[in-house]
């Protein structure tokens, strides 16, 4: 019997490097709305990393001035995802990120809890909480509170 191998052995996503349009604004976004540390910067670049973190870095940025924002008829990337351990962890996400005006949306798929926002350069990017034991149920709205009151959390 022959197995056949799929894929190339990948295990995770160790970081993701973007163009900005202003590395500053953007290192001031991912700092202190998402938390990240920074690791290196210079006028024109930084590298950031989950707080605890090992690696050397999660996020690169890179300024690159003139840079149109985001279209949606061209080809480019739609989103990354950011996990958080705990569901209050999310819903301290949510607060954050209305606060910049950077929410856009929000989906419970049933083994995740997720929040869609844009960084200062329109990207988008997604926060997500993974359910225990939770089960595909396609994309339904996220109802945070209802989800905190069913697993008797109060915030």
């Amino acid at each position: 019997m022959t197995t056949a191998t799929t894929g190339i052995g990948l295990k995770r996503l160790q970081h993701l490097v973007l163009w900005v349009s202003n590395v500053e604004r953007s290192v001031r976004f991912y700092r202190d709305i998402l938390g990240f540390e920074v690791k290196t910067q210079s006028p024109r670049a930084a590298f950031l990393r989950i707080p605890g973190s090992p690696d050397d870095h999660h996020l690169g940025l890179f300024e690159h001035t003139g840079v149109p924002g985001p279209h949606e008829g061209v080809a480019r990337m739609y989103h990354s995802a950011w996990e958080v351990g705990d569901i209050t962890d999310l819903v301290r996400a949510r607060g954050r990120l209305m606060e910049a005006g950077a929410l856009v949306g929000s989906s419970n798929h049933g083994v995740s809890l997720s929040l869609y926002a844009k960084d200062p350069d329109g990207l988008e990017f997604e926060i997500f909480w993974t359910v225990p034991g939770g089960t595909s149920i396609g994309t339904r709205e996220l109802d945070l509170e209802g989800e905190l009151a069913r697993r008797g959390i109060t915030t």
